[in-house]
C-alpha cells in the first residue's frame, strides 16, 4: 500500500505520519508532502524508526511526485483553528488549498481513496467532490470526510463518565463535523443508560470538544494529536478494506444517498472499492431525531458553500 499525506509538516500531519510509520502493514510506502521546505526532513526523521515502511518527503508547490501511484490520500493541509475562530473562519484559506490539491489528485491518482481532514470538513468535502466531477473522475465511494475524531472523543468521554473500559465503548456519530452537525447516538451505546441531563451535557461537550482543546492550548494550536490518531485509525481502516479484510466499519462523511443531505456522516462498510455499503444508523431517540432535523439547514448551507466555491 502507498499512503500519501498532504500537509505532512503540520501538527496533524506529523502526528499522523508518525502513527502511520509505526502501524502501516510491512512493505507499505508512506509519501509525505507539504509546501513547507522542512518536509523532506520530517521524512528522514521518521525513516530512522525501525519499521518496514518506506518514507519519502516532498516539498514545494507541486504535490504530484508524492501522489504517484497512491492507494490512499489523507489531506490535512491548511491552517488550524485559533481561539475565537469558528471552523467557517477557516473557509477562505482552506477552500483554495483543498481545491488546488484535489486538482492534482484528480490528475495523478484518480482511483485513490481520499480522506479529507482539512476543516471545515462539511464544506471541503463538497469542494473535493466538485473538483473531481469537473475532472470527470468522481467516484462517490472513494471520497471521505474523516469524522473519526468525533467518534474517538465520544468513546473517551463516555468511558470516563461511566467508568467503563474505553475499548468496550462503541458509538456512532452522524451528521457532519462541526458544532450542532455533530450528533453522537448516545441512545445506542450498549450497556449504558444516560439521564436526559447527561445526554444534553455529553452531546454538547462532544460538539464543542475542538474548542475545549483550542482554549486549553491558549493560542498555541488546535486538536492535532487526537486528530492525528483519529486520521490514522480511519486511514488504516481504508488500507485494511483495500487489502480485503472483512467487516471494516467506520463512520464517515460521505455522498451516500442520504435522505438528509448530499453529504452525511453515518456508518459505512469499507472494502476494495472504498465504500462497499452505506449502513443504516438505526433507531434513535426523540432527542436525537430533533437534533438531527435541527442541524440540516446548517449542514446543507455548509455543503452549498463548497459547491458554489468551485463553480
Amino acid at each position: 500500500m502507498k499512503v500519501a499525506v498532504l500537509g505532512a509538516a503540520g501538527g496533524i500531519g506529523q502526528a499522523l505520519a508518525l502513527l502511520l510509520k509505526t502501524q502501516l502493514p510491512a512493505g507499505s510506502k508512506l509519501s509525505l508532502y507539504d509546501i513547507a521546505p522542512v518536509t523532506p526532513g520530517v521524512a528522514v526523521d521518521l525513516s530512522h524508526i525501525p519499521t518496514d515502511v518506506e518514507v519519502k518527503g516532498f516539498a514545494g508547490e507541486d504535490p504530484t511526485p508524492a501522489l504517484l501511484d497512491a492507494d490512499v490520500v489523507l489531506m490535512s493541509a491548511g491552517i488550524a483553528r485559533k481561539p475565537g475562530m469558528d471552523r467557517s473562519d477557516l473557509f477562505n484559506i482552506n477552500a483554495g488549498i483543498v481545491r488546488n490539491l484535489m486538482e492534482k489528485v484528480a490528475l495523478t491518482c484518480p482511483k485513490a481513496l481520499v480522506g479529507i481532514i482539512t476543516n471545515p470538513v462539511n464544506t471541503t468535502v463538497a469542494i473535493a467532490a466538485e473538483v473531481l466531477k469537473n475532472a470527470g473522475v468522481y467516484d462517490k465511494n472513494r471520497l471521505f470526510g474523516i469524522t473519526t475524531l468525533d467518534v474517538i472523543r465520544s468513546e473517551t468521554f463516555i468511558a470516563e463518565l461511566k467508568g467503563l473500559n474505553v475499548a468496550d465503548v462503541k458509538v456512532n456519530v452522524i451528521g457532519g463535523h462541526s458544532g450542532v452537525t455533530i450528533l453522537p447516538l448516545l441512545s445506542q451505546v450498549e450497556g449504558v443508560t444516560f439521564t436526559d441531563k447527561e445526554v444534553a451535557a455529553m452531546t454538547t461537550r462532544i460538539q464543542n470538544a475542538g474548542t475545549e482543546v483550542v482554549e486549553a492550548k491558549a493560542g498555541g494550536g488546535s486538536a492535532t494529536l487526537s486528530m492525528g490518531q483519529a486520521a490514522c485509525r480511519f486511514g488504516l481502516s481504508l488500507v485494511r478494506g483495500l487489502q480485503g479484510e472483512a467487516n471494516i466499519v467506520e463512520c464517515a462523511y460521505i455522498d451516500g444517498g442520504s435522505e438528509h443531505a448530499t453529504f452525511f456522516a453515518q456508518p459505512i462498510l469499507l472494502g476494495k472499492n472504498g465504500v462497499e455499503k452505506v449502513l443504516p444508523y438505526g433507531e434513535i431517540s426523540a432527542f436525537e431525531a430533533n437534533a438531527r432535523d435541527a442541524m440540516l439547514d446548517t449542514l446543507k448551507g455548509d455543503i452549498k458553500l463548497g459547491v458554489e466555491f468551485v463553480k
